[in-house]
């Protein structure tokens, strides 16, 4: 059980905060330490594509500024409010918890969008994501550049952190991220092409998603801890679900369940540029923890009750639990679970959970 409700522990990080003059954010430039306040002085931009484009990043320390301290870096996706000032006060806090501030570089990127149903205020060359359909969260092309992908962006915050002459002491790299954010990085672990190439290892951590990319045709059968009624009583419980079975899905009840991103017919985006095999491979061979809540059994929070999704299971939690378990049966998957204990739909409360603290700031 936790020892400290995630809102409790946010709240003693924010007195220590105040009462910690070394932790305060100062000026662009002037900073005595990191930098760990949602404001313009803990952004830069990243430049991207050929024409000039940008996205913004929170970050606790310069992308640009040689450092020999940071030995390890957390990349935390917001969610679909697109609120990278809020998950950036999240990975901060938490890395405040772990003890991790001083060694951590932290970055929180901002999809902003100006399209569709999304309204944010662009700053000047500032890249707009695509809002809707194949959008940001799963690799689709951006509204003002049809050249580059949301995947891109976080690719090339990897490169900049693998960079030997600005870290040259990092020794790992966690990508993370909620809900939508969750989406995010677990589509990104299996679709992305510079995992291999950084020379720094690279880790995911996918928290409480609505739906995943599933790697064929089946799904789960409504049966066993997949039945709707055991999925909405799964909360009961701290230890992850198991009794899932699978078979084919009747494509009549939701004729695109199986195309991206909900699975891997029909590619677009990113992911288009490869093969199924290869996604496939990357989705089992690559490591990835997958956290759970332990009470988000309920269609809260943005919850996505689409028939595609709802091809997945009946809750987040039974979603995430068959999921990995088909991974580790069907593909030799070496995934993680992890039951959240206490926590909904809340990506503080997650992130600032002892154990979960462990998977985000690993021992080095």
């Amino acid at each position: 059980m936790r020892g400290m409700t995630g809102l409790a522990a946010i709240g003693v990080l924010a007195a220590a905060m105040l009462a910690t003059p070394a932790l305060a954010a100062k000026p662009a430039g002037k900073q005595a330490g990191p930098c760990v306040e949602a404001t313009m002085a803990c952004t830069e931009w990243v430049t991207l594509g050929k024409d000039g484009g940008r996205s913004l990043i929170y970050r606790s320390l310069p992308l640009t500024k040689p450092n020999p301290h940071v030995r390890r870096a957390l990349i935390m996706v917001h969610g679909t409010l697109r609120n990278a000032d809020h998950y950036f006060t999240t990975a901060t806090g938490a890395a405040f918890l772990a003890k991790a501030l001083d060694d951590t570089i932290v970055i929180s990127p901002a999809f902003h969008s100006a399209e569709g149903g999304c309204k944010d205020a662009l700053a000047p060359h500032e890249i707009s994501w695509s809002c809707g359909g194949d959008s940001w969260r799963s690799g689709g092309v951006a509204a003002s550049d049809k050249t580059l992908a949301s995947f891109d962006f976080v690719d090339e915050i990897l490169r900049r952190l693998a960079d030997k002459k600005v870290f040259p002491n990092l020794k790992g790299i966690v990508v993370a991220g909620h809900s939508a954010g969750g989406q995010f990085v677990a589509r990104y672990q299996m679709a992305n092409r510079v995992h291999e190439t950084l020379g720094a290892p690279v880790t995911y951590v996918v928290a409480n998603p609505s739906s995943y990319a599933w790697p064929d045709a089946t799904r789960p059968l409504p049966e066993g801890d997949a039945a709707p009624a055991a999925a909405v009583k799964g909360w009961e419980s701290e230890t992850v679900h198991t009794d899932f079975k699978y078979g084919a899905f009747d494509a009549s009840k939701a004729p695109s369940y199986d195309r991206w991103p909900f699975g891997l017919e029909q590619l677009s985006g990113y992911a288009a540029k490869e093969t199924p095999d290869q996604l496939r491979a990357q989705l089992a061979g690559r490591p990835t923890t997958y956290l759970l809540s332990q009470v988000d059994t309920l269609p809260l929070g943005g919850f996505d009750g689409s028939a595609n999704a709802m091809a997945q299971g009946a809750t987040r939690r039974a979603r995430g639990e068959a999921f990995v378990k088909y991974l580790s049966e069907h593909l030799g998957g070496k995934q993680k679970t992890l039951i959240v204990p206490e926590c909904g739909h809340n990506d503080r409360c997650v992130y600032t959970t002892d154990d979960v603290l462990k998977v985000i700031f690993p021992a080095l």
